[in-house]
């Protein structure tokens, strides 16, 4: 018998309790405030088979996750595009850039042999490019699902490309910008229709569904290439 693996426990106001492999292959038990930690363990023995289906997919959807190293020629993506990366010599230089076709990283940052600073170029180039963009779409699509949000920003998230708030406020994940627009746009519609129902319920797909028919594709695509929005 499978033994029942570590995971963890948020509750919410929500009604329903579900379970998900997050990005990072960690499980993460969504549960009412009312439900106790032994009433979560019996969740979990329930859905052992299904978590350990999906432990598998997991690890086969991340075999192939690139190892960044920085080097000239290599691909990173945005807006569903793959550039290569150019080293430039330019003093003048604070960060990444995107000219002629190519992302120029100033060669000092990878040669200070500290692959984090050459990370946080990229993710500061994200964020930037995604509060030109994110708003806008958000701005596009609310009226659309009844809504009227608060605010947008773009951050780091961890596993969560997207999340909201009670106070209407959203924020998205900066790997979102390396993703093909219409993935942007159904991670915007997603996040807009949880302002309707916080769970993921029938009635919140079928939110989703009146303004992306076609969201179940996109879903898929995101589920299978999502592990490569990285850097």
């Amino acid at each position: 018998m499978n033994r029942i693996p570590d995971y963890g426990v948020v509750r919410t106001n929500r009604s329903t309790a579900d379970i998900v492999v997050e990005r990072d292959g960690s499980i993460l038990v969504r549960a009412p405030k009312w439900v106790d930690d032994s009433q979560v363990r019996d969740i979990v023995e329930e859905k052992l088979a299904w978590i350990y289906r999906a432990l598998a997919e997991w690890r086969d959807l991340n075999a192939t996750r690139v190892l960044r190293e920085f080097k000239p020629g290599e691909g990173f993506l945005y807006l569903g595009r793959a550039y290569r990366l150019q080293l430039v010599g330019d003093e003048n230089a604070a960060g990444l850039s995107l000219r002629n076709g190519r992302f120029c990283l100033p060669r000092a940052l990878v040669e200070q042999g500290e692959p984090a600073h050459a990370k946080v170029a990229f993710q500061d180039f994200y964020e930037a490019k995604g509060r030109e963009r994110l708003p806008a779409r958000v701005a596009y699509y609310a009226p659309k699902v009844g809504v009227d949000p608060n605010s947008v920003v773009v951050r780091e998230l961890g596993n969560r490309w997207a999340s909201c708030s009670h106070t209407g406020d959203i924020a998205f994940h900066w790997k979102c910008m390396m993703a093909p627009p219409t993935i942007i746009d159904y991670l915007v519609v997603h996040e807009l229709c949880h302002f309707h129902h916080r769970d993921h319920t029938l009635a919140f797909w079928n939110e989703v569904d009146k303004v992306l028919p076609a969201y179940r594709e996109r879903k898929e695509w995101l589920r299978r290439f999502g592990a490569g929005l990285d850097v």
